[in-house]
């Protein structure tokens, strides 16, 4: 086995790369596995008196199953078996990892990137996402490791065909809708991004009653999140319009963010669909000390409507992970992030597109209006957020007039807008948001901060970047 290389693998949300590119390499791939197993089996005791096993599943690029065999092979290593869901949605893996009584699950997925990147994320035995600290505890491990072999009793445990399993985690997601009502009468555009929701979400949809119009639901292992699904939501519009469809939902490639447009072709984004389940759980009932959990990336105008409404939120560091640590450390019901990721903790642990969708259908449907006149309005605050392409992360202590230049226009902002700025832990990318009182102002800033930071940062004022506009 080659040395184990670079001291940090893990991201925002597991490992991220390219496959055939370290750290996405059989052999790191498999010390991986075999590191997590390690060191996951040390916390789960008795494990029922069965023999250890992982939950494994994937989405649809063409790298997965070559990865999803190494990784079965490291687990091999420890003695643990694998159930392959084979393609599965990331929350499915997470809720069967606790209901089959696994000590762990890994997903095969770069979830929103594109098909050229692909991902590895590992959930606890409860369906919680692994916890920093045991991240940089198996970092520590590959580190140290020594070349050792890989199997035992003299070749691979081939992984055991978990797809049945499926079938549970489908009739889970139909409990979660009210069994009082159902969706007969809707007409609903379902992008599914070509990813791994394709084989359940329609069905789910249309077992409830709806008439389903299907997009991004042809996978061919090139083409996951291309054109379509949760970040490029064009196509999901213009075919609600065309069909005359009710509203419409995209997940993304790994299904476990949905973002919906109403039956006008208006994008709903995470921040919305917040807005609405908070006010109905607050309605019956259900929501935790009144409060939601937040990330900074939300806009200003959710967190002063919540306010109003006498729902208070706590904000935490971008990552679906940061929001499921704050839920379970306060005992909290709801939170999410902008881009989609809502985490309705009374039925899963992690972020969950489809539970998401069936939520948001519940809302619109105990309204009675349309989609549109059912979601909550309130003034969203300018925002714009760039994403700036890097062939290196300088660190942020390494730029000092880039920070100079932040307190100052955040000096004339004052309680009237934000300025996040941050690498992307998935990403080579600087994400530079801005959120202020006028479109012109905010335009400014962003412009004045990207300079800065291409010049001191030594990558260029030329660099392309990328700018998404919320007004």
């Amino acid at each position: 086995m080659s040395k184990i290389v670079g001291a940090r693998l893990f991201g925002t949300d597991g490992v991220r790369g390219i496959p055939g590119s370290y750290p996405l390499v059989p052999e790191t791939v498999r010390a991986l596995a075999s590191e997590a197993a390690r060191l996951l089996l040390k916390t789960r005791k008795g494990l029922n008196g069965c023999a250890p096993f992982v939950v494994s599943g994937r989405d649809t690029r063409a790298s997965g199953p070559g990865l999803g065999l190494h990784l079965a092979r490291g687990f091999a290593l420890e003695g643990c078996r694998t159930v392959d869901l084979g393609v599965a949605p990331t929350p499915a893996v997470s809720y069967l990892t606790a209901r089959l009584g696994a000590f762990c699950g890994v997903t095969v997925s770069a979830s929103h990137n594109p098909a050229e990147f692909n991902g590895i994320k590992f959930f606890l035995g409860d369906g919680l996402k692994m916890p920093e600290a045991f991240e940089r505890e198996i970092e520590r491990r590959l580190q140290a490791r020594r070349p050792r072999g890989f199997y035992r009793d003299g070749g691979p445990v081939p992984p055991e065909d978990g797809s049945p399993r499926l079938v549970r985690y489908a009739e889970f997601l139909r409990s979660v809708f009210p069994a009082t009502l159902d969706l007969a009468g809707l007409r609903i555009v379902v992008d599914c991004a070509h990813g791994a929701s394709c084989g359940l979400a329609p069905e789910v949809l249309e077992g409830l009653g709806a008439e389903v119009i299907r997009l991004g639901c042809k996978p061919d292992g090139t083409n996951i999140n291309k054109g379509c699904g949760a970040l490029e939501t064009e196509a999901m519009r213009r075919a609600v319009v065309r069909a005359r469809a009710h509203c419409g939902v995209s997940f993304d490639g790994d299904a476990d963010r949905a973002i919906f447009c109403d039956e006008k072709g208006r994008i709903a984004d995470g921040d919305v669909l917040i807005a609405l389940a908070a006010l109905r759980l607050s309605r019956l009932g259900l929501l935790r000390k009144d409060r939601v959990v937040l990330t900074v990336m939300s806009n200003l105008g959710l967190v002063k409507f919540l306010e109003g409404e006498g729902i208070s939120s706590v904000q935490v560091p971008v990552g679906d992970r940061n929001v499921s640590d704050e839920l379970e450390r306060e005992g909290l019901s709801l939170g999410g992030e902008a881009s989609g990721h809502v985490i309705f903790r009374c039925f899963s642990p992690t972020g969950d597109g489809i539970i998401t969708a069936l939520q948001t259908l519940a809302a619109v449907r105990e309204s009675g209006r349309t989609f549109s006149r059912a979601l909550p309005a309130y003034r969203v605050f300018p925002l714009i957020l760039r994403n700036i392409p890097v062939e290196r992360k300088v660190p942020l202590a390494h730029l000092p007039a880039f920070a100079r230049r932040i307190r100052g226009h955040e000096g004339r902002l004052k309680d009237a807008g934000r300025i996040v700025v941050r690498y992307s832990g998935t990403e080579p990318l600087m994400r530079i948001m801005v959120e202020g009182p006028g479109d012109a102002l905010v335009r400014r800033i962003t412009d004045d901060l990207t300079a800065v930071y291409l010049r001191e940062s030594g990558h260029g004022v030329r660099r392309t970047t990328i700018a998404k506009h919320r007004t």
